[in-house]
């Protein structure tokens, strides 16, 4: 199943800075508009999968995963 997310992004002098909306710690700054946006897409990979493996951690024997949409 694929998320779609929302980056927020701006050109601040030679810079161009970018946050995801929807994940909390998910930004990066990159020289380029297009570096920014790679940038972006692997930390918010990188968040999903620690977020995974901490919700997994915190589960005890006998958990059950349920889909849920917003």
């Amino acid at each position: 199943m694929s998320q779609t997310y929302t980056a927020v992004i701006q050109c601040d002098g030679e810079w161009w800075l970018g946050w995801v909306k929807e994940i909390r710690g998910v930004n990066a700054q990159e020289r380029t508009r297009e570096e920014l946006l790679v940038s972006l897409r692997c930390a918010l990979e990188d968040m999903l999968e620690l977020n995974k493996a901490d919700a997994l951690g915190a589960a005890s024997i006998g958990y059950e995963e349920v889909e849920i949409a917003v």
